[in-house]
């Protein structure tokens, strides 16, 4: 979390907010708020995302890239996340000020896509033990105004949507050599079905309520947070809590009825979003991330 002061006048009238399910802005404590998506606007990578979440900004680009599988999965490819806070997100990230919670989010990703279930990385494979699909996913915090985690989540989910790889065949000769044809054609490719892929919930207890999509303010007011990688189908694919504060059964058990609710709800609207936004094709408005 990114800190920022606020005198206690200013945290009672946060908390009541939440209290009354009327908060700051004007949001209930399970509502998101605006979201501006854009995928495929770099055309030097497999896949790209720009998600823009009020004051929160994060860009996403997915390079594909052939590599020799790991000696304990030999017939998977994998993902390899990066994250980096931008200084011009925040000063507290000046110098290495972001590198916790890049390592923080890094760790989630990697948690949240774990499981085969939620992506078929052994489609990646072209020769078990040999050759597969590497996809790097690196992710570019440009401006922090509260809830990364969900943010960034949402935006690699929608870069993942947008990769194209290329179609490879390979053949092995004589000697047990391997040649292989990358296709070039742009329209030759394998696209990955995220479907099953998580978003990211955070639910920020503030006072003796819960809301989602904090501000930098709410969260000031926060003292536990339960962070879940939530699935269509409501399946959490990874949960850690956060914070100083204690959650006790009760809370926790209301806190994870909620984040599968509304990751079920998020992960509906975001393919619904994705899928229309690629039927568009060329006539979608493009906004881009240099503004």
């Amino acid at each position: 979390m990114v800190d920022v002061c606020l005198s206690e006048a200013e945290k009672t009238y946060i908390i009541h907010g939440v209290q009354d399910n009327f908060r700051e802005d004007g949001r209930g404590c399970e509502d998101y708020r605006q979201m501006d998506l854009e995928t495929g606007l770099m055309s030097n990578t497999s896949g790209s995302a720009r998600l823009r979440l009020a004051n929160t900004e994060i860009l996403v680009g997915v390079k594909a890239e052939l590599e020799e599988p790991k000696p304990d999965t030999p017939d998977r490819g994998r993902l390899e996340f990066f994250v980096d806070c931008s200084a011009n997100a925040t000063p507290q990230f000046e110098g290495r000020g972001g590198e916790e919670l890049a390592t923080e989010i890094t760790n989630l990703l990697y948690r949240a896509y774990s499981s085969d279930t939620v992506l078929d990385v052994k489609s990646l494979c072209l020769q078990k033990g040999k050759l597969c699909w590497v996809l790097y996913v690196d992710v570019l915090l440009l401006e922090c105004g509260g809830n990364l985690f969900d943010a960034v989540s949402i935006a690699v989910k929608s870069a993942l949507f947008n990769t194209k790889i290329p179609s490879v065949n390979v053949t092995e000769e004589e000697g047990g050599q391997t040649e292989l044809d990358v296709s070039d054609d742009p329209y030759n490719v394998k696209r990955l079905d995220v479907a099953a892929s998580p978003c990211v919930i955070t639910l920020s207890k503030i006072g003796h309520y819960h809301a989602v999509d904090a501000t930098q303010k709410e969260e000031a007011c926060c003292l536990a947070r339960l962070i879940m990688a939530v699935t269509a189908t409501g399946s959490v694919a990874a949960m850690v809590k956060e914070g100083s504060g204690s959650l006790d059964p009760d809370s926790i058990s209301d806190m994870m009825e909620s984040g599968r609710k509304i990751g079920q709800a998020l992960n509906k609207k975001l393919m619904e979003r994705l899928v229309e936004e690629e039927q568009k094709g060329l006539k979608r408005k493009t906004v881009g991330f240099l503004r």
